[in-house]
């Protein structure tokens, strides 16, 4: 028998979760603090001030406005560390290899198929390519010099092209500049698409592109791609 423990690794608790979830905001944004001491102080005033306002005005009704304008505080600074902590990590990965993979990754949600890995890669370059597919047809992201993009784009687009005709196509560029889409606003702007297939044609459409890249599986594609660890790209 094995030696090595079978015992499953423990999860971090909530408290000590909670603890990382604020030093990780509060690198990026130092005025975190005094942000969550304003939201407490405003929820305690709010449930003290409807505890005043709303008859019968007893002592049990204003302690039990407190205790909901507290508990309201603790929604609230969850809310606002969540949503701060998300941009942050946007600033962070921003502009590094295998960001556009890590977003579509984690932020479509399940009615769009994407992967962390490229479908397309340049290695000398770092540009790459990204698919996703959902009801909004097929989506090919590039991620790099846009210049250095285009084959690499049209590439993909005829290979998604020959094995899905008649499915909408929309190429977007990651980036700051005109008719680009900035990383944090990726998911969003993939989310806004309007619907133009059913279920059944993005079950089928999957499975061809699918069975194409499988084909191509031999392409010098650089595997787990984590956008916190690589380094960003030298300029140039």
């Amino acid at each position: 028998m094995s030696g090595r423990s079978t015992a499953p690794e423990k999860r971090p608790n909530f408290f000590r979760q909670l603890r990382t979830l604020y030093t990780y905001t509060h690198k990026a944004f130092r005025w975190l603090p005094w942000l969550l001491v304003g939201i407490f102080v405003l929820s305690i005033g709010a449930g003290v001030a409807v505890g005043f306002l709303i008859p019968p005005v007893v002592w049990w009704s204003i302690a039990l406005w407190t205790v909901t304008g507290v508990m309201l505080g603790i929604l609230l600074s969850l809310i606002t560390m969540t949503r701060l902590s998300t941009k942050a990590m946007y600033r962070q990965i921003d502009g590094m290899p295998g960001a556009a993979g890590h977003v579509l990754s984690t932020s479509l949600g399940r009615n769009w198929t994407a992967s962390d890995m490229p479908v397309g890669v340049n290695p000398k370059t770092q540009e790459a390519v990204y698919r996703v597919i959902g009801r909004g047809g097929v989506v090919i992201v590039g991620e790099g010099a846009r210049g250095r993009l285009t084959r690499l784009v049209n590439e993909e687009r005829s290979k998604v092209t020959r094995v899905a005709s008649g499915v909408p196509i929309t190429v977007l560029y990651l980036g700051h500049g005109e008719d680009e889409v900035p990383i944090d606003k990726l998911a969003s702007t993939i989310k806004a698409l309007p619907k133009k297939i059913d279920r059944a044609t993005q079950a089928a459409v999957i499975k061809r592109v699918d069975s194409v890249s499988q084909s191509l599986a031999s392409l010098p594609i650089p595997k787990g791609i984590d956008p916190t660890r690589v380094r960003a790209p030298r300029p140039r």
